[in-house]
């Protein structure tokens, strides 16, 4: 295949969706390297969610014919991507949030992919790590690639970001539903929610659509993570994940039933890595009991990822809490947190 061959006349064949909100430290990385991409034959829509700094003068500054721009009052991450999505001519989609970054094969290698996968809906690829500053972290997620199911989705979610999947348009279209205070508007992303969305929406995606995820090799998107924070975050974000099975279970009443424990345990796992990042020992250990409690699969399928999080959180209660944050900012920021 032409890597730049058009898939139609008069449409791009991947429509990129980036929302923007209060990113003028990044947002010029994020567009930089969409149009970097070996891959040319993509339109970008950049939705301007009504923020209050300079994102938009940067998005304007660059003249470049694929690039439009649609503003609206904010709505959020999901409210963002749903306009975007709305207004994507594209056989596929590809999502990338406004402070993380593309190498420049991505789109090239995920258009190969699905035009020669056509069961594949969603298509993904692993994501390195990089700081506030844009320099690489010591971790590569490296998800599982093939034969994914719905309850690897459910409890290790392979796509692993919300600037990782390359989506068949068509894929999307079986989940999408009328916004409940706005028939007018369709919704594909859940609006409701402000963290956890992407896993929201991968699970109906799975469950409902039937829609089939497949990871290819290559290390392609560079997510960003910052090293400060609040624990009280981490508290937010489990709410957001526990309304995430609530709906789940309305509508998968079993397979909730049946896999939720084992899911709760990798997801308070992964949130005492997060607060091991953030410096919070205790909470850590906190998480993971409550981990241990709801299922030992964790430690079972991922000995050394679980033995390894409770020896980091037992010597933050040992070191107090002043020092263990001084040394978990400077040392365990890119290591600790997938």
């Amino acid at each position: 295949m032409n890597a730049n061959s058009t898939h139609t006349h008069d449409a791009p064949c991947v429509s990129v969706v980036m929302p923007v909100y209060n990113v003028e430290a990044y947002v010029a990385e994020a567009i930089q390297s969409v149009l970097a991409q070996t891959f040319t034959d993509f339109e970008l829509i950049i939705v301007d969610d009504g923020g209050s700094d300079a994102s938009l003068e940067i998005c304007r500054s660059f003249r470049d014919p694929r690039i439009s721009i649609v503003s609206q009052r904010n709505r959020g991450l999901a409210g963002a991507r749903n306009t975007g999505i709305a207004a994507a001519r594209g056989e596929y989609v590809a999502l990338l949030d406004s402070d993380d970054r593309w190498l420049p094969e991505k789109l090239m290698l995920h258009v190969i992919h699905l035009d020669n996968a056509p069961a594949i809906g969603v298509s993904y690829a692993p994501s390195r790590f990089i700081d506030s500053a844009g320099q690489a972290l010591r971790i590569v997620q490296r998800p599982r690639l093939k034969d994914v199911e719905a309850v690897d989705i459910f409890c290790r979610n392979p796509v692993g970001n919300g600037s990782a999947p390359v989506l068949r348009r068509t894929a999307l279209d079986t989940v999408t539903f009328a916004h409940p205070d706005d028939w007018a508007r369709r919704c594909w992303f859940d609006e409701s929610l402000r963290q956890s969305e992407d896993i929201e929406m991968w699970l109906r995606l799975s469950l409902l659509g039937g829609v089939r995820f497949e990871g290819i090799a290559p290390v392609l998107t560079e997510y960003r993570i910052g090293c400060g924070g609040l624990s009280a975050q981490i508290l937010r974000q489990y709410e957001a994940w526990q309304g995430v099975v609530a709906r789940m279970a309305r509508y998968a009443p079993d397979f909730a039933a049946r896999h939720t424990p084992r899911a709760r345990a990798y997801q308070l796992r992964y949130l005492a890595r997060r607060a091991i990042q953030l410096g919070d020992a205790g909470m850590a250990m906190a998480l993971l009991r409550g981990a241990a409690a709801s299922s030992i699969r964790p430690l079972l399928d991922e000995p050394v990822k679980s033995l390894t999080t409770l020896a980091a959180a037992m010597a933050g209660r040992m070191m107090g809490p002043d020092r263990f944050a001084r040394f978990a900012g400077r040392a365990a920021g890119g290591q600790l947190v997938a």
